[in-house]
């Protein structure tokens, strides 16, 4: 295995064959008896442990925000070691087009396969997060996964509201794979109906430049005062042109959405995603 990590390309080719590998296998499945895939291709990004964006993000949220640098200790509290030796491998798993097909559909409450993505398709993305992190470990390289430290948690931002410690979406933002929209989703140029997961490591991996500057800069609404198709999805109003009320749409989803897949599906988590689809932003980047 460590014969793959020779450079920064050979590096990153490896990292993307075990991802890639580990999603071609029957884990990645929607366990609806179909042997159906609960996630498309992956796509991958990378950004450096020491991105200032990680402290901005931190000084917003609050001091309870992990940098990778904090993320790295709290996985190895005994190694010395500088956040300019640190990377983040960031990757998107995209819907699958029958499921968006069967989402858009839907008006007030998540399809089946929706709601199997979201449920078995996450689970299958934590077991992936630990599968990337155990192998770059297993080849000399230190990594973790901080959506699955121990201490992952989520806290009351003065500013925002809820807001856990590690953000997926945050991360994949500063690594360039996309922007955000009314709705708080990630518009990334395979849409906003994805979902992502990241590794941080101790090892030397290239982060292009992002292909934006502001972190609206994808959204239609944002950029030309258009579209705005997002607050016409959602069944609570939990999107208008101030951007996203977190609590009516947190309660929407626990109070209604989650009980409706648990008792017809037999899936748990908290679905909705009715945003994420039947929107110009659902399955590329407008902009």
């Amino acid at each position: 295995m460590a014969a793959y990590l020779i450079g920064q390309k050979e590096n990153k080719s490896w990292i993307e064959k075990v991802v890639r590998d580990f999603c071609a296998s029957s884990a990645n499945s929607l366990e609806n008896g179909t042997g159906e895939p609960a996630w498309d291709a992956p796509h991958f990004a990378y950004a450096r442990g020491d991105d200032p964006l990680f402290a901005q993000i931190k000084s917003d949220i609050g001091p309870f925000y992990w940098t990778p640098a904090e993320a790295y200790q709290l996985a190895y509290p005994d190694d010395e070691f500088d956040s300019t030796e640190l990377a983040v491998i960031c990757y998107i798993l995209p819907q699958t087009k029958a499921t968006r097909r069967d989402q858009s559909e839907a008006t007030e409450v998540p399809a089946e396969r929706w709601a199997r993505s979201r449920f078995h398709g996450e689970d299958f993305n934590c077991a992936l997060r630990l599968h990337l992190a155990g192998q770059l470990t297993q080849a000399g390289f230190p990594a973790v996964a901080p959506e699955r430290l121990p201490g992952f948690d989520y806290r009351q931002s003065e500013r925002f509201g809820i807001a856990s410690n590690w953000s997926e979406r945050h991360t994949a933002w500063i690594a360039g794979l996309g922007t955000f929209g009314l709705s708080d989703g990630l518009i990334t140029r395979v849409g906003k109906a994805v979902r992502f997961g990241s590794v941080v490591v101790k090892m030397a991996l290239e982060a292009p430049p992002r292909a934006y500057v502001g972190h609206q800069d994808w959204c239609l609404w944002y950029a030309k005062g258009s579209c705005g198709v997002c607050m016409q999805r959602c069944p609570v109003d939990a999107i208008n042109e101030e951007g996203h009320d977190k609590p009516k749409c947190f309660d929407y989803i626990r109070n209604v959405t989650t009980p409706y897949v648990r008792d017809n599906y037999g899936t748990g988590a908290t679905p909705c995603g009715l945003c994420q689809v039947k929107i110009p932003c659902e399955a590329c980047s407008p902009l």
